[in-house]
């Protein structure tokens, strides 16, 4: 697939990219199946090679309920195969070069009305080192959909040439967020998605996303990509170029 000039400068505009149906329902059918009750199944064993990172909740009657999976395509065949195709390479390619590696594949099922919010980071604020660049690419797949409503990704518009702003930290999932954690902001705008829909964004855009208030769980997963040699502690592997 390539993008039109009309969708490449709305990427450099903006910090981020929607793309509709980047793949076709058979390929929600594929995933529907394989990460049917993962939350149950993770908890009762997570394989070697996982990482997890549980909703935490007051009441202890609450059925377990996962933040964050990392390494996603261990468990998927299906999202290893999206995240290697040349439908979603293509697109890496034309925004940030030929040489591309994977820095990870996470899956983020927000569950439906416990599903914590994300607060407002810049991606670049987590792995920042010196003599790294911010040339990272994600593309965050919806495997269902993704509204206001059950959390989908907000964006602010053009906040990625603000430049690297001040973060806060934490020792917790997401503990890396801007002041005031998550709030309702006027500048940013949603990203509401249908399963099959992408969204490209740069490291530098700001984003983050409320909780889930829905009776429907808001499930998607993001694939980073990674300019190879920028940072050889973040390529787990080369997908193209040298």
């Amino acid at each position: 697939m390539s993008l039109t000039d009309e969708q490449k400068k709305s990427f450099d505009d903006n910090g981020f990219l929607l793309v509709r149906q980047l793949f076709d329902f058979t390929i929600i059918e594929k995933l529907e199946v394989e990460l049917k009750d993962i939350h149950e199944r993770m908890a009762e064993h997570t394989p070697e090679g996982i990482g997890v990172s549980w909703e935490s909740f007051d009441n202890p009657d609450q059925k377990p309920a996962i933040m964050q999976l990392m390494h996603s395509e261990v468990i998927s065949p299906t999202l290893n195969e999206i995240l290697r195709s040349d439908t979603v390479l293509d697109i890496v390619e034309e925004l940030i070069g030929p040489e591309i590696s994977l820095y990870h594949s996470k899956l983020l099922p927000k569950t439906a009305e416990v599903g914590r919010p994300i607060p407002w980071h810049q991606d670049y604020a987590y792995w920042k080192q010196e003599g790294n660049q911010p040339l990272m690419l994600n593309c965050q797949f919806a495997i269902s959909a993704a509204t206001t409503e059950n959390g989908c990704i907000q964006f602010v518009p053009g906040s990625h040439k603000w430049g690297l702003q001040e973060h806060e930290r934490a020792r917790q999932a997401f503990g890396v967020f801007l002041k005031g954690h998550y709030h309702e902001r006027e500048d940013a705008v949603a990203a509401e998605m249908g399963p099959g829909d992408a969204v490209f964004f740069g490291p530098l855009v700001i984003h983050g996303s409320a909780p889930n208030k829905s009776g429907s769980p808001r499930v998607m997963n993001t694939f980073a990509y990674n300019v190879t040699g920028n940072g050889t502690h973040q390529t787990r592997e080369v997908l193209r170029g040298k």
